[in-house]
């Protein structure tokens, strides 16, 4: 098993998740962050005065899949996620050592 963890464009939300269900990915949590990259925020213009704006808003999804599943889940977040421009974020995978589902026990793949 795998954790996908994506950092991506918050209006990117619901075109990620469509697309994750195309493909029988049903669950995932979805956490409002903020950060910066390379370029460290940017700066914006508010009545005449110019100010920056170090981290920038972007959600972050968690998501555990089988290890079948890994490079349909990444290939769905990039091609609905990707804009062309700076910011698109960032996808993490990670091992899963054990899940389990607390209502029923189950263990492992059956618990996700």
């Amino acid at each position: 098993m795998k954790k996908i963890e994506a950092i991506i464009k918050p209006f990117k939300l619901d075109d990620v998740r469509e697309a994750l269900s195309d493909i029988n990915i049903a669950g995932m949590t979805v956490t409002e962050v903020k950060g910066f990259g390379r370029q460290k925020g940017h700066t914006e213009l508010y009545r005449g005065a110019e100010y920056a704006i170090d981290f920038l808003p972007k959600v972050k999804l968690d998501i555990v899949v089988t290890d079948e599943q890994v490079d349909d889940c990444i290939q769905a977040i990039i091609d609905t996620a990707q804009t062309g421009r700076i910011g698109d974020g960032k996808i993490f995978v990670y091992d899963v050592e054990r899940a389990i589902r607390i209502r029923t026990g189950e263990e492992n793949e059956e618990a996700i």
